[in-house]
């Protein structure tokens, strides 16, 4: 009987060593299922992380790519796929969801190097870091000059080439005014896809702007009336001017002409005048054939600029240089020799440049 009751009492004891023993090899299971579970988590973490700031590869030398409104993360990541970055879609719009940027990716035109990483690309596309074109307009250019260089500018939507000048300008809110002059000379920045309209339009509103701070700025008295004629007078200095420095002292002799009631016998003017006629020459009949922008026929203003005029030009045609000078005639180095009187007028021209007499252009 004492035999039975100790092996009962050591089967009592020894069945709860075996549960305890399956209780602790359970938990060492799900101990190392877990640990191996964070280390996998942790090494696929730092993998992610090494490729979000690795370079991507890219199968041509600059990809590009234009974004539009309303496009997924997925979508996103594809487009740049099928541009040209030379990895997983997936992995891609993975990445740009676990950023939590996605929202804040921007539409425009974009441009990726060698050496963008998933995390700068993503970066530029945050913060709008469009890929930008430019087209330059230059001091002293036409419009046609200008219309030009919005044909041959690069990425730009062309919608504009099919209608004249006039109806430029009406496109622009400003049919009032003739395209002529009215278009800021600088370099001008856009995006690809913008319309030529758009970058029309902000050269345009960059010369109001320059025309209406030079006009406040004009001295007292002087023979021009409105903003626009003194826009017509600084593109007349812009076309005449060899040397910045004697912008204002050109102007000053347009100025005299103007308050004397001379011509004002400046050839851009005719030579503008005569268009596509001109061949390069300009020849005695020219300066005797009547046309509106003739000013040796006709006295006073063109009836509107000829040219596109810098900012400096515009404040010379409203600030003039006080003078005495009623001519002036190229030297042939870029500057210009000014006379008072038309005798000496007459021997700078036969010096410098040996025109024949009856020419009495300043």
């Amino acid at each position: 009987m004492a035999k039975q009751r100790t092996s009962g009492r050591l089967a009592a004891v020894g069945g709860p060593k075996r549960g305890a023993s399956t209780a602790s090899a359970g938990a060492r299971f799900w101990v190392s299922a877990f640990a191996g579970l964070t280390a996998m988590v942790l090494s696929a973490g730092a993998v992610a992380l090494w490729w979000s700031h690795s370079p991507l590869r890219l199968r041509h030398t600059v990809v590009e790519l234009t974004i539009e409104r309303g496009r997924s993360a997925a979508q996103v990541a594809d487009d740049w796929v099928q541009a040209g970055v030379d990895a997983p879609a997936w992995a891609l719009g993975a990445y740009f969801r676990w950023s939590g940027d996605t929202r804040r990716i921007r539409a425009g035109s974009y441009a990726v190097e060698a050496g963008t990483s998933p995390q700068a690309l993503l970066s530029k596309l945050v913060r709008g870091e469009e890929s930008l074109e430019s087209v330059v307009f230059i001091e002293g250019w036409t419009f046609a000059q200008i219309r030009q260089a919005l044909a041959r500018a690069p990425g730009l939507r062309q919608t504009l080439q099919d209608i004249d000048d006039r109806a430029v300008m009406q496109a622009l809110g400003a049919a009032h005014l003739p395209a002529e002059g009215w278009f800021f000379p600088d370099t001008y920045r856009y995006a690809r896809g913008v319309s030529d309209r758009t970058v029309l339009l902000s050269a345009h509103e960059a010369m109001r702007r320059q025309v209406d701070k030079a006009w406040e700025q004009r001295s007292p008295d002087l023979p021009i009336r409105s903003p626009a004629e003194a826009l017509v007078l600084a593109s007349i200095v812009e076309k005449e001017t060899g040397q910045a420095a004697e912008r204002a002292r050109i102007a000053g002799v347009f100025i005299n002409r103007l308050r004397l009631g001379m011509p004002l016998q400046t050839d851009p003017t005719v030579i503008y005048g005569l268009g596509s006629a001109y061949d390069g020459n300009l020849r005695k009949r020219d300066l005797q054939t009547d046309t509106p922008f003739n000013t040796y026929t006709r006295r006073g203003l063109p009836p509107h600029a000829i040219a596109m005029p810098g900012a400096q030009s515009l404040l010379a045609a409203v600030q003039p240089e006080s003078t005495k000078a009623l001519y002036f005639v190229a030297r042939g180095d870029g500057s210009s020799h000014f006379s008072a009187d038309l005798n000496e007028h007459n021997r700078a021209v036969w010096r410098y440049q040996k025109i024949p007499a009856g020419r009495t252009q300043p």
